[in-house]
């Protein structure tokens, strides 16, 4: 059986809104207890995120869905050619932050794009995997001629688990306690690295006539949950090293212990989120033949600036080492949007207008949700 190449013929992005300087923050998200945050400073000064985007106004009122700005996204695939999401043939859309948990993400983003046609629709869950394994459904689909074409999609709407009044039920009772009232270090270091935003790609068997396109050479990922405990979670709270998930708690538990709202354990996630990427992608390039000396363009996912000397280091010192001229990032710019991040790294790569025909391109998207990990390699043509 032979099958399909797959190209990216085009990307677009949506970003809600201006974007939010470091100063203006808690003008969107509010103020805990009417107090400045106490880690805020520390966070931003380490993550290295200038700007990033809220799907909310000053004051904290929602702008947009998830959904909305996904179909934005798609539909500026098409803005010079509007009848062409008539074509389209199947929806992936990967996000860590629906707007409910029914119905899936991808038949929301449908609904808000009436001008398109019935079309199988998919919805990955996860964190930052979560765009990648769109991606790859997509890609699979298009390579073994289930469809010509497909969009994928990632994106993320995080603001609204980050605004102040998420946590002002907890805070009051802390307060009532007379302990702390400020939220605790693994709930306040998320909200200065979020960002909100979509991204999507159109893929097609056949390349662009009169312009570059992305061959897919390959997309491979690896899971080491059957060896770490969570570490990145929401709709949860952590007992005794294990996930208990919100339909076990009380209603009351829900508000006073802020259980939907996401967070991190931070001594986890530095000890371990970069030597376990640096493994998986050791393997995966044997696994796929890749010689990263011939790499022209990596793109990192990087949920903070904290970690980009760090993989760097971990990546020469497994034989891996890719010169920095090579690397490619827009965190500073952008913030942390999640599963749609490294969609949008791409996107301003492919519109930068410095990609030439037989340029290697290099994925590298982790997620420390349980740590897993998605690598894709791609091939100007």
């Amino acid at each position: 059986m032979s099958f399909n190449e797959v190209y990216i013929t085009n990307t677009a992005h949506f970003f809600p809104n201006d974007p939010v300087s470091n100063d203006e923050m808690e003008e969107y998200l509010g103020y805990i207890n009417n107090k400045p945050s106490k880690s805020k400073r520390i966070v931003l000064r380490n993550n290295g995120i200038k700007k990033r985007f809220y799907a909310l106004t000053k004051g904290g009122k929602p702008t947009h869905t998830n959904a909305q700005m996904t179909a934005e996204a798609i539909r500026n695939l098409f803005k010079n050619n509007p009848e062409g999401l008539k074509n389209l043939e199947l929806l992936s859309c990967g996000t860590s932050s629906p707007d409910q948990i029914m119905p899936s993400h991808a038949c929301m983003v449908h609904g808000w794009l009436p001008e398109s046609n019935a079309v199988e629709v998919v919805s990955p869950s996860g964190v930052c995997c979560a765009g990648m394994h769109a991606y790859k459904y997509a890609y699979m689909s298009v390579k073994i001629g289930n469809v010509n074409n497909a969009i994928a999609t990632g994106s993320e709407r995080f603001s609204a688990s980050i605004k102040s009044d998420v946590f002002e039920d907890e805070v009051q009772k802390l307060i009532e306690l007379e302990e702390n009232p400020y939220i605790s270090f693994d709930k306040d270091f998320l909200r200065w690295m979020l960002s909100d935003g979509a991204c999507a790609f159109q893929m097609s068997s056949k390349p662009n006539a009169d312009s570059i396109s992305l061959r897919i050479d390959w997309v491979d990922g690896v899971s080491y949950a059957n060896e770490m405990d969570p570490c990145m979670y929401a709709g949860s709270e952590k007992e005794d090293g294990k996930l208990k998930g919100y339909l076990d708690y009380t209603p009351d538990e829900l508000l006073q212990k802020s259980v939907l709202s996401i967070k991190q354990d931070v001594k986890l996630l530095s000890e371990n989120i970069v030597p376990l990427g640096g493994r998986g992608l050791k393997d995966i390039c044997e696994r796929n033949g890749l010689d990263v000396n011939g790499i022209d363009f990596f793109l990192p996912h990087m949920s903070s600036e904290f970690f980009k000397q760090k993989i760097y280091d971990r990546l020469t010192e497994i034989g891996l080492h890719i010169p920095w001229d090579k690397w490619r990032t827009c965190l500073s710019e952008i913030g942390n949007v999640g599963a749609g991040y490294i969609y949008l790294a791409l996107d301003e790569l492919f519109h930068s207008g410095e990609l030439k025909k037989g340029n290697k391109i290099l994925l590298l998207v982790p997620e420390s949700s349980r740590f897993s990990y998605m690598y894709s390699c791609l091939t100007v043509v």
